[in-house]
């Protein structure tokens, strides 16, 4: 008799890993395959578009010279910018890009010699791309197209068209859009600024205020030419002019976007929704009668919050429309807005009356707010005093050195890396050390600590001078604070515009961050660095703007007036007496500048 057991057959275990290894095996043939499929597609999609490359650039080399162009672009041809075309089953975009070229063998326009006919020859370049085959980066050549004898257009000239951002610096990359109908030819065409901020277009028709020019990139301003309007009958900026054979230059200023968050709330810090608001510019579209860029109402939400986006840099001012009376605000106003930040702004509002006076207290040097400022407002039987609020604290002479740890000494601070010199340039700056004749690339300071006496509100980190010497770098000065409710805490950990120490106060970020709110005490450290061993980065002065809790900084509020004429009389020591007449008729705000004695 047979043994039964000889001819069992496969366990469920042994043919679930036989299917698994199976499995695995064919999943790695069908990758190869793909891969294989894959290399073959795109070598073949590669050589399609080098043949296209090819018959577009031979294309344009059989072209009459004055015909290679772009159509309603400069120089003007016959050719569109962008077309499609299908080869082997697959679309691809040609896009093409023709400028005249101003060589220097013969002079160049504006330069010496002076070239008055500038368009030498012109460089065409054509780019090709698949847009549905995942191809992401496109593939391009380029030549040159040279005239058989004469140069551009006797009767043609040259447009410059410069644009610079908020610190003056060039910015390239920018699209700048350039419509004119009534050229001959036409123009309607968007190019872009080099890395010095320019688009130089050398051969266009002439043609008086026809050159309408938008100027943007992602993420700033807009800046454009007006034609003259019923609504703007003067525009700040008409369009441009081109005469033959001679260069007309037009300049233009944008710079990253900017935001203010503004919330709305009573004395004690509670929102109050919906409040009527306008803010109001400086910047113009047009004069005589003045037509600002900003000059628009808008309201907070339910629970006291809106955001004005898409601002340029600015000074703001913001107001009430009616339903309550301003009775301070943080940062005090108007708001100069910098260019890319994001701004918080608190107003407050009470209850409304007929006749009221703001009164905002700033140093004249500074601008800053003036806390505890005496301010009187008195006509006829009418006789009231109020004292501003908390405003800043400030430090502007280092040459007492190092070891203080509380902020008594104004001219000392606790330590610092033995990189910095504080008694160099000028005696109480900080500037970076020196050995020899070179300063130190970098070097830190760490402050005193500052007793504000009250848990406050912190607002902006301000030092002068903002602007430092291009050959030190960017953000050559940096900053991070630290603050505390406890004047000797187990450790002070110093951050940036964040809420992170990974981040650091610049000059493009001087909001704090909400983050040290609530706080009493606080300190600071500097980061001095520079790219060039001959220049050195400068601090001479540093002022902490805060106000605690909702008392608005260097602010008094003076509400239920009668309308006539009141005498204002504003005292600090230190400061000379400020004594002026306001005529108050409705809400009124009322600036008033103090000089130190």
């Amino acid at each position: 008799m047979a043994d039964k057991n000889t001819h069992r057959g496969f366990t469920l275990i042994e043919i679930v890993v036989a299917l698994g290894v199976f499995l695995l095996f064919m999943s790695g043939i069908y990758s190869g395959i793909q891969f294989v499929f894959k290399s073959v597609y795109y070598s073949r999609m590669k050589i399609l578009e080098t043949a296209l490359l090819n018959e577009q650039l031979e294309i344009i080399r059989n072209l009459p010279f004055e015909d290679v162009g772009i159509i309603n672009g400069s120089p003007s041809g016959v050719l569109e910018r962008t077309v499609t075309t299908t080869r082997s089953g697959i679309e691809f975009e040609i896009t093409r890009t023709i400028r005249n070229i101003d060589d220097e063998f013969d002079g160049t326009i504006g330069g010496d010699p002076n070239d008055l006919a500038p368009a030498d020859y012109k460089l065409v370049e054509v780019e090709i791309i698949c847009d549905k085959c995942n191809q992401t980066k496109k593939v391009s050549e380029a030549t040159y197209v040279s005239p058989k004898l004469l140069e551009g257009d006797p009767t043609h000239g040259a447009l410059f068209i410069e644009v610079f951002d908020a610190d003056g610096d060039p910015v390239s990359g920018a699209d700048v859009h350039i419509v004119a109908t009534e050229t001959n030819p036409t123009i309607d065409l968007t190019d872009t600024t080099d890395n010095d901020g320019m688009l130089k277009l050398v051969d266009l028709g002439a043609g008086i205020g026809v050159y309408s020019i938008t100027v943007s990139k992602d993420g700033y301003t807009i800046d454009q030419t007006i034609a003259p309007s019923e609504a703007i009958p003067d525009p700040v900026k008409e369009p441009a002019s081109v005469e033959a054979q001679n260069v007309t230059e037009i300049s233009f200023s944008i710079d990253r976007v900017s935001q203010m968050d503004i919330s709305t709330t009573n004395a004690y810090c509670s929102a109050v929704g919906n409040v009527s608001l306008h803010v109001l510019g400086t910047k113009l579209f047009g004069v005589e009668p003045d037509v600002f860029k900003v000059d628009d109402d808008f309201s907070t939400d339910a629970g006291g919050a809106g955001s004005l986006i898409d601002l340029e840099w600015d000074s703001y001012g913001l107001s009430v429309n009616s339903g309550y009376d301003l009775i301070g605000s943080i940062p005090i106003l108007p708001i100069d807005l910098p260019a890319g930040v994001t701004q918080p702004v608190q107003l407050l509002v009470g209850a409304n009356t007929s006749n009221s006076l703001l009164v905002n207290v700033v140093d004249n040097t500074t601008n800053q707010p003036i806390s505890n400022a005496s301010v009187r407002a008195y006509a006829g039987s009418y006789d009231q005093t109020k004292t501003t609020g908390i405003g800043f604290t400030r430090q502007t002479d280092w040459s007492g050195g190092s070891g203080q740890l509380s902020y008594v000494d104004e001219t000392k601070y606790w330590s610092d890396d033995g990189k910095v010199d504080v008694n160099g340039n000028n005696a109480g700056d900080i500037v970076l050390a020196k050995i020899g004749q070179n300063y130190l690339t970098s070097g830190e300071l760490e402050s005193s600590v500052f007793d504000l006496g009250v848990a406050v509100n912190f607002v902006n980190l301000i030092w002068e001078p903002l602007g430092q010497p291009a050959e030190t770098g960017a953000d050559s000065v940096r900053w991070q604070i630290a603050t505390s409710d406890v004047s000797a805490p187990a450790s002070w950990n110093y951050l940036g515009p964040d809420g992170t120490a990974a981040t650091y106060y610049d000059a493009e970020n001087i909001a704090i961050n909400s983050t040290h709110n609530g706080d009493r005490y606080f300190r600071y450290k500097l980061f001095l660095s520079t790219a060039s061993t001959a220049v050195t980065p400068t601090v001479s002065d540093l002022m902490v703007t805060y106000t605690n809790a909702c008392t608005p900084p260097g602010q008094s509020y003076f509400g239920g007036l009668s309308a006539t004429d009141y005498t204002v009389e504003i005292t600090k020591t230190g400061y000379q007496t400020n004594t002026q007449t306001v005529s108050v008729s409705g809400d009124m705000i009322f600036g008033a500048e103090m000089t130190s004695e």
